[in-house]
């Protein structure tokens, strides 16, 4: 396979969820070419941001380079790319709230932080100045603890942000800026970061304006070094040199 396939290829697989993946797959496999109909459906389906267009570009470059591929040949040649990504450290990715641009592929801040918890299996850190309104977050979180990852909450108490996570009770620690800290300093990161492998870096708090309304721009890094110094980073905060206490 040559042209520009294979690198389309390689960048939906990277980009799709596991499950969004596994749908396109078997769609793919029942296609008999690049026009077909079963595809249209499954881009109606599926409205992320940018995510018609890419598809509609792999589409034709599928027409173009290679027409008599079957679908069922290419959905073959999806999950292995998909496959080999997941060994692989990938560049950063865009994410962004409120109005998206059909032309850019770019994932939503709401729809990504929940696929970031949803990745975590041993701990999950997540800072924010602000939290509130976050239904779906807190539910993620919960059964997150019910697979026994562990999951620190580095809150700004001005703004009451802990009262959020309530319903968690035990089953998260909350963090606070100590008391001796400067009055006119405040905890303002915002980051999900799980595990030492995938973080979710931006200007959105975690509220659902933040998550879904409001002009926000953040990056997904899964590059495990730089994941890893910036949890290592989060730990040291909690440690005796550090600024915040358990709550």
């Amino acid at each position: 396979m040559t042209g520009r396939l294979p690198a389309l290829l390689a960048a939906l697989g990277r980009r799709l969820p596991s499950d969004r993946l596994i749908d396109l797959l078997h769609h793919l496999n029942e296609a008999e070419g690049p026009d077909s109909p079963l595809l249209d459906r499954w881009s109606a389906n599926h409205p992320a941001a940018g995510l018609a267009v890419q598809l509609s570009t792999l589409r034709t470059a599928w027409r173009d380079e290679v027409p008599q591929l079957s679908g069922a040949a290419l959905a073959l040649s999806l999950a292995t790319a998909a496959e080999a990504e997941k060994g692989m450290d990938s560049p950063a990715e865009l994410v962004v709230s409120g109005p998206t641009s059909p032309a850019i592929p770019v994932r939503l801040t709401s729809g990504i932080a929940v696929d970031v918890i949803r990745s975590a299996r041993a701990s999950l850190l997540i800072a924010s100045f602000a939290a509130y309104g976050i239904p779906e977050v807190v539910t993620e979180l919960r059964a997150a603890a019910e697979r026994n990852v562990r999951i620190d909450l580095f809150l700004e108490e001005s703004t009451a942000a802990a009262r959020a996570f309530g319903p968690l009770g035990e089953h998260v620690r909350i963090w606070h800026r100590t008391d001796g800290d400067d009055a006119r300093t405040s905890l303002h990161a915002k980051v999900i970061a799980a595990d030492r492998h995938t973080a979710l870096l931006g200007s959105a708090n975690l509220t659902g304006r933040g998550l879904s309304r409001n002009v926000e721009i953040g990056v997904i890094l899964r590059d495990s070094r730089a994941v890893g110094r910036l949890v290592d980073h989060l730990r040291w905060l909690t440690g005796p040199d550090g600024l915040l206490r358990r709550a």
